[in-house]
């Protein structure tokens, strides 16, 4: 009996050992980029590390594969290679594409990519927002500033985008997102594009903004990355306003940074590791998420945005987001569908 009892309590401590290896869970962050001055790759780490801090047994490892894209696809083999980790945590539109070498020779390996989007790839789950929302939001108080009597605002009624390169997010949904909302705002309203080419030279990012600001722009939507600082610049040193996208960041320059529009990449991170660890995510399936969703927002509630903009910008600017925030489809909302690109 006692030798039987001996064998049971061992059973169980096995059992429990088992328990503990399997409750063990190793996520790596693959940063297509580094993360300090990248609101998303700031939000994509603290999304995992808020899931870490809340659960036993999950390790995190951060990899910075910098700015050289022709090295992310063999950083992310060598990634997978590791077989270390159960799931790869990535954000950037070009991610799947660069993963997909990795993921044909390490077919296990499961991949979770936000801020991007691929249909029925069975190792990977995709989220992407809805940037022709977002960005019609910024082109509407673009096209609402240029056109109004506030100190920086110049009779040309241009506004400008500057973007680090063009991926096909930007080229789908973000510029024609803010053209569409400078033009509901004031049809006449013309936008200036300008691409920096690559996401750090902030000193290339103020000339390119100081040159638009020379033919009459008086603000600026600026998706440059680590460069945004040189387009800020710029703007504060020759009293211009600056739209910033994907985060709540007035406070970087206020009264020039006018208006921020923010993605819940944090959360959605977050809610979807979560939803890996516990076997509920359908590999191969993808879901878009916008305003009405609560995932994708204009950040009205800082107060810096108020005292930034005249009153008549805050009330026709509430209407047009009460528009977008409601439950039930609107014709605004019919003109900012996601067209499929993937």
């Amino acid at each position: 009996m006692r030798r039987s009892g001996w064998v049971v309590s061992g059973a169980l401590l096995a059992l429990c050992l088992v328990a503990a290896v399997v409750a063990a869970y190793d996520i790596a962050i693959f940063v297509p980029g580094v993360v300090a001055g990248s609101p998303l790759y700031e939000d994509l780490v603290s999304g995992v590390e808020k899931v870490a801090a809340e659960m036993d047994d999950v390790t995190v490892k951060v990899l910075e594969a910098g700015f050289d894209q022709s090295t992310w696809e063999e950083q992310m083999i060598s990634l997978a290679a590791t077989e270390e980790y159960d799931l790869i945590v990535t954000s950037n539109g070009a991610m799947p594409f660069v993963s997909m070498p990795a993921a044909e020779a390490f077919p296990e390996q499961k991949f979770l990519i936000v801020d991007s989007i691929i249909a029925g790839h069975s190792q990977m789950y995709t989220v992407l927002y809805n940037q022709v929302e977002q960005a019609a939001v910024m082109g509407y108080l673009a096209g609402l500033v240029t056109a109004s009597d506030m100190d920086g605002a110049t009779p040309e009624l241009k506004v400008g985008f500057i973007a680090g390169q063009e991926y096909e997010a930007l080229d789908s949904m973000i510029k024609p997102g803010y053209e569409l909302g400078a033009k509901l705002a004031n049809p006449v309203t013309e936008v200036d594009f300008r691409v920096l080419g690559n996401w750090w030279d902030a000193n290339k990012a103020g000339e390119l903004a100081n040159s638009m600001i020379d033919v009459g722009v008086d603000v600026i939507m600026t998706v440059c990355g680590g460069a945004n600082q040189g387009v800020i610049t710029a703007c504060q040193e020759r009293g211009k306003y600056v739209l910033y996208l994907d985060k709540d960041n007035y406070d970087l320059a206020p009264g020039t940074i006018i208006g921020c529009s923010a993605l819940a990449q944090e959360t959605v991170v977050y809610e979807n590791v979560k939803a890996a660890m516990t076997g509920n995510l359908l590999w191969g399936e993808y879901k878009i998420l916008g305003i009405s969703d609560g995932y994708v927002n204009f950040v009205d509630t800082n107060p810096l945005y108020e005292s930034s903009v005249t009153a008549k910008i805050v009330a026709d600017m509430g209407v047009f987001l009460a528009d977008l925030r409601a439950f039930f489809p609107t014709w605004l909302k019919s003109q900012m569908v996601v067209p499929q690109y993937w």
